[in-house]
């Protein structure tokens, strides 16, 4: 059975807005190398697969060397995007307009590597159908005190333990923290 990951910066209050944040290189340097550890799909929403694409797929968002390396291995890596409104997308990504739960849930019976999930507004529905097998929570240094959210208030039915697998600080004061859910 495929794994199903999920990976996500935020601030110590919770917030994950993508231009609040800003991982150095260290930090990215070790994100790209876990979405590259077997992940041969990438999970998005409409509104985070609107933010990462074109953007990656363009040259002159590539100044840096792990950008460089980060920026065709996303593009080229096979996608879906959750959306009721879309009707199409680039960069080898396919439109599902079905549950996102009931479809990841479909996909994870299937040969293939690790499912990366990069998206928020799905995370609690998700996790309360145990789509999700293991979260990467990158803590920031910072607190943002606005903006979307991990988990918004009343979006979980119960409260969901987890176990911790790994923690790693970065110099940046980057903190990383590995879950797994508990079975």
């Amino acid at each position: 059975m495929r794994k199903v990951i999920y990976a996500i910066n935020m601030s110590i209050d919770g917030c994950v807005g993508h231009m609040s944040l800003s991982p150095d290189e260290e930090v990215f340097e070790y994100f790209n190398k876990l979405m590259h550890d077997g992940v041969d799909l990438i999970a998005y929403g409409r509104k985070t697969y609107q933010i990462m694409f074109p953007y990656w797929a363009e040259d002159e968002n590539r100044e840096t060397k792990i950008e460089k390396e980060f920026a065709p291995k996303i593009t080229e890596m096979d996608k879906i995007v959750f959306s009721q409104t879309l009707e199409s997308a680039e960069y080898n990504t396919r439109v599902v307009h079905t549950d996102p739960a009931e479809e990841l849930l479909k996909l994870k019976q299937q040969p293939g590597g690790k499912i990366y999930v990069g998206t928020v507004s799905m995370l609690p529905q998700l996790l309360q159908k145990g789509v999700i097998d293991e979260c990467y929570l990158f803590v920031a240094p910072v607190i943002v005190g606005n903006g979307p959210r991990l988990v918004e208030n009343g979006s979980l039915a119960e409260k969901l333990n987890l176990k911790l697998v790994a923690a790693k600080a970065f110099k940046s004061g980057y903190v990383m923290h590995h879950y797994a859910k508990q079975v």
